[in-house]
């Protein structure tokens, strides 16, 4: 008997297998799986390239999957990846939820508090200790998506473009993405940013480069990062406000790619934190998300978790 958990990210995706105690006993990694960007054929074969990969075909169906993907909260994407699962095999103990929630277990070790993922996307997630939940952002990169690497890669190119124009200010970010791309005018990026097959990847791998420019004093490039920082600690508020935790205590878990690009944003967001939650633990994320899509899956095969439930919308506070 065993059970599988799978992180399905906009970059990448990882699929663990483990015994019902959760033991991870192997694990595999392979491309990005989101409906939205990817489609459902393309999320189908990287589930079934994971699965297979970690040998769960090789027995008896897994006992319990828990798969954490973005935007999955929602009944049509929900019933599309279990439809996907169901054709893979997985019919008993299926858990489809957002990617936060996995992270936010993963961190904090229980699904009480909030989570901040910053990645390719970006999207704010909380569940209250009576287990309601809210979301603040994720709402995807042409919606929303603040703080996140595909953000804050587009607002560098945009200034990187403005500098070249003499629309804008001057800034270490032009060379530097000229630099990133092996390009040698910014009239070669227009190939290098549109001819790229992962469009939106290739965008979010800019947060580095942004990083480089700050650190060096790009007075731009600072800016790009106060307001990703910013916008997250908007975005905190928002779910803390109505799940009215602003005044308790709970952990804040810091998950995503963009937190290790940037130490910097991340420790500007942290001081954020504190004004907007002040009893709140800010936490840095020390593990992958897929041990909390793993711990999941062994609560579920126990029928020990339930997944939390939004906020009513009659319900919603909206910030001033």
């Amino acid at each position: 008997m065993h059970v599988v958990g799978i992180d399905a990210g906009g970059t990448k995706t990882i699929a663990a297998r483990a015994t019902p105690d959760g033991q991870v006993v192997a694990r595999a990694r392979s491309g990005g799986a989101n409906l939205r960007t990817h489609g459902e054929l393309a999320v189908e074969l990287v589930l079934h390239e994971v699965m297979e990969a970690v040998g769960t075909f090789d027995e008896a169906a897994p006992a319990a999957v828990c798969v954490g993907m973005a935007g999955v909260d929602r009944p049509d994407e929900a019933a599309t990846v279990r439809a996907i699962l169901r054709r893979l095999g997985c019919r008993q103990r299926v858990l489809v939820i957002n990617d936060a929630l996995i992270a936010l277990v993963a961190g904090a070790g229980r699904a009480h508090g909030v989570c901040v993922v910053a990645g390719t996307g970006s999207i704010v997630y909380g569940v209250d200790a009576s287990g309601v939940a809210a979301r603040a952002g994720g709402w995807g990169p042409v919606l929303a998506d603040e703080g996140s690497g595909f953000h804050i890669g587009r607002q560098a190119l945009a200034a990187t473009m403005r500098a070249a124009d003499g629309r804008g200010p001057r800034t270490a970010l032009l060379p530097a993405v000229l630099q990133h791309y092996g390009v040698t005018s910014p009239e070669s990026l227009v190939q290098a940013i549109y001819g790229a097959a992962d469009q939106r990847r290739q965008v979010a791998a800019l947060g580095p480069v942004v990083e480089e420019a700050r650190a060096a004093g790009d007075r731009v490039a600072g800016e790009i990062l106060t307001q990703a920082a910013d916008e997250l600690a908007r975005a905190v508020q928002s779910v803390a406000v109505q799940l009215s935790m602003r005044g308790e205590v709970f952990p804040i878990v810091l998950a995503g790619g963009m937190f290790l690009a940037s130490p910097w944003m991340a420790a500007e967001l942290t001081a954020r934190l504190h004004e907007v939650a002040p009893r709140a633990t800010v936490m840095p994320f020390p593990v992958e998300p897929v041990r909390g899509a793993v711990s999941l899956a062994c609560a579920a095969l126990q029928g020990l978790f339930v997944p939390p439930a939004y906020r009513r919308a009659e319900d919603d506070v909206v910030n001033p």
